[in-house]
């Protein structure tokens, strides 16, 4: 296993990103390689079970393993067939705005491919964004 940590700082306030993150149905408009979210449920809790699907309809099951509203932090377990995946969230507080933190820990072959396009997801997370529009 390896493990691979990814930030990105941007202007919007942490409390809107912790929001992003708690609400999977919000999760395709910041990360453009998520489709569609399948869960029961509207806010991430600690035993959620669900299914992203991605590009090409390719779904990927998943489990919230914990979840700290107060310290705006979670994991989650991401399988995609024999690939499995540990995924640490964070979100923090920055003076003009707020910054996230990815530890993702896995297969070195499969982290260097998903740590690409979660740069690109993490960045739009804390990005100029519109809930109304779902865009940044």
């Amino acid at each position: 296993m390896a493990a691979v940590t990814l930030r990105a700082a941007g202007p919007s306030p942490a409390g809107d990103v912790w929001e992003r993150y708690a609400l999977p149905a919000l999760w395709p408009t910041w990360s453009p390689q998520i489709r569609a979210v399948r869960v029961d449920g509207g806010r991430i809790v600690p035993g959620m079970r669900g299914e992203v699907v991605s590009f090409f309809g390719v779904r990927a099951l998943f489990v919230v393993e914990s979840v700290d509203e107060e310290r705006r932090r979670w994991t989650w377990r991401v399988r995609l067939g024999p690939v499995r995946l540990r995924l640490h969230h964070a979100v923090l507080t920055r003076p003009a705005g707020s910054a996230t933190t990815l530890r993702i820990e896995g297969p070195a072959l499969a982290l260097a491919a998903y740590a690409g396009p979660a740069r690109w997801a993490m960045g739009r997370l804390v990005g100029e964004w519109s809930r109304s529009s779902g865009s940044s």
